[in-house]
This record gives structure tokens, C-alpha cells and sequence, in this order.
């Protein structure tokens, strides 16, 4: 199963409607290979929808289910798309479960075309009116981090004007989130799902954060991704380890639960713990099973794989 981006947030917004019923969680005996109630050591983040077997449509049961099996962050691409009372609705839940809040996507209108590189002032007024109107949201959501796509290539431009565009336009980005307290984690994306975006690789990413020099910009790792982009997973995770801020997790081959596929998720997790990360981990993949048995199996996949405290 392949999903890019704009699946999760349209698999996400779909989701909202649920807010409204109410529905309860369905008492169910569940047969678990492991203790499910503990907190992870990782602070896994999964996602809207990824537990609607065992949770239903609605949102708030899905953000109890998921508590009560260890998880404690939510990641959600496609909050910027709710409405206020559904933002609002989910933020008092999390609260009260004291959950974390994980990345939502700052530009989902720039994200696909040739934005930031092109150094185009329409564009770059574009993508800034999106940060702007995102710190509302992280306010009324609590969230820290949120998710940066740094668009296409401008293939009419020498890389090194495409970088340098980049660049100024996140710096300028930097200096309206960093008031606040918040960050842009910028996605290095894979050539294979993603052909011809400017952000491909770990040490692309750090010299561009390098390059806008503010805490407010820093690097979200997808290892998927970069599985798929580069490998060579854990030396790169150390030698950009400074411009680290979030991580983002899925198998390959088929973007699934961790134990799916060819990447050693327990070694890479106790890597991550070992230098000292205390940050979310998003669940962003689908399931290798369908109905409740999958989920069930997704449960146990993580529990595998989560590192020693």
C-alpha cells in the first residue's frame, strides 16, 4: 500500500465528521500479545483513522482508544483543514488524556508546485500567509511542531538559485514562528513517491536549516523515506543530529508498521532513545491487515520494536 501526503490529510478531514456523533467506544475483549495499557517508551503518534475498527468515525473515541493502548501523541497532516470547533473539540480531549500534540502540514496549497524555490514574490507571499494562519491553529491545537514541504524544483533555475530562494524564504517564514515558540520541521520526501521536489535528502535538509540559522527551522526524519532516498539510516540520523526535531515512521517496501519490512526498527528506535530524544515519532504508514485484527497486529508490531527505557 503506497500513501502520499494529501491521502492522509483527505483520510483525516473525512474523519471529522465524527465529531459530532458522539458514538462510544465499543467494549471489546481484545487478545493482545502484549501489555497494552502501558505508555510506550517512544512517544509513538498515530493518526485519525488508523484504529476505526475498534474505535468508530469519531475522533474523540479514537483519541480514548488510543490512550488506553499506550499511545500519547496524535499526528494529524490534515488539522489545518478542521473547523475551529472540531480543533478546538480534539485540543480539550488531548488535554484532558494528556496527550501531545504531533505535526500537522503548514502548506498544503504550496506544497506540490514550484514554490519556494522559484523565488517568485506571489508564491513566497503565498506560502507566508500559510505560516502566518498556522499559528493560530498550533495555538488552539498545542502544537510545536508542524510539517514544511518545501515544493518542486524550479528546473529553469541553477540548483544553487533554488537553494538560495529556499533559504531566504524559510528564514523569513523563521521569523514569524520563532516568537512563538514554534517550529517548521522541513520533509526531505523520496524520489519514488515524489519525484522532482526540491527537498530530497538528510544533508540537503541540514544545510538549508544550517543556512537559515534559526531554532524555529529544523529537519523532520522520515525513515521511511530516507530508506527508500539514501539508507545509510543511523550515520546520517548522527551527523545531522543537531537539525533533528521529529521524527516520522513506515516500512518499506509498502509503507507499513514497523516489522513489515526490510528496516530494523528495534535497533534504529533504541539508536534514536540512546542519544537522548525525547520528542514524537509519527505513525505515518497504513496497516498491513484490515479490520480490527490489523490494528491488533499494528499494537503488537510497535510493542515489539519500542525501545528499552
Amino acid at each position: 500500500m503506497s500513501m502520499d501526503r494529501r491521502d492522509f490529510i483527505r483520510s483525516g478531514l473525512a474523519v471529522g465528521a465524527g465529531l459530532a456523533g458522539g458514538l462510544a467506544v465499543a467494549k471489546e475483549t481484545m487478545t493482545l500479545n502484549f501489555d497494552d495499557s502501558t505508555p510506550f517508551n517512544c512517544d509513538f503518534a498515530p493518526h485519525f483513522g488508523m484504529f476505526g475498527n475498534h474505535a468508530g468515525n469519531n475522533p474523540i473515541d479514537e483519541l480514548k482508544f488510543m490512550h488506553d493502548h499506550g499511545f500519547r501523541s496524535l499526528e494529524d497532516n490534515g488539522m489545518k483543514g478542521r473547523s475551529v470547533e472540531q480543533q478546538e473539540a480534539i485540543a480539550k480531549e488531548m488535554t484532558r488524556l494528556g496527550m501531545r500534540m504531533g505535526v500537522f502540514v503548514v502548506n498544503p496549497s504550496t506544497a506540490w508546485e514550484t514554490s519556494l524555490a522559484s523565488g517568485r514574490q506571489e508564491m513566497i507571499d503565498k506560502f507566508l500567509d500559510e505560516v502566518r494562519t498556522s499559528v493560530d491553529i498550533a495555538k488552539r491545537v498545542n502544537a510545536k511542531w508542524m510539517t514544511v514541504v518545501c515544493g518542486t524544483i524550479d528546473p529553469r533555475q541553477n540548483i544553487a538559485y533554488n537553494t538560495a530562494h529556499v533559504v531566504e524564504c524559510l528564514r523569513r517564514a523563521s521569523e514569524i514562528f520563532e516568537p512563538h515558540g514554534l517550529v517548521m520541521v522541513l520533509e526531505p520526501l523520496n524520489f519514488r513517491d515524489h519525484p522532482n521536489l526540491f527537498l530530497s535528502e538528510i544533508p540537503q535538509a541540514y544545510q538549508v536549516c544550517r543556512a537559515v540559522n534559526s531554532p524555529a527551522c529544523k529537519i523532520l526524519f522520515d525513515i521511511y523515506h530516507q530508506q527508500i532516498q539514501e539508507g545509510n539510516l543511523i550515520p546520517n540520523m548522527d551527523a545531522a543530529w543537531s537539525e533533528i526535531a521529529y521524527f516520522q515512521i513506515g516500512d518499506n517496501p509498502g509503507r507499513r508498521e514497523p516489522t513489515t519490512g526490510e528496516i530494523n526498527y528495534g535497533n534504529v528506535f533504541k539508536h534514536i532513545r540512546s542519544k537522548g530524544f525525547t520528542g514524537i515519532y509519527g505513525m505515518e504508514h497504513g496497516k498491513s491487515q484490515g479490520g480490527k485484527e490489523g490494528e491488533i497486529a499494528l499494537i503488537n508490531a510497535y510493542r515489539s520494536v519500542d525501545a528499552p527505557q
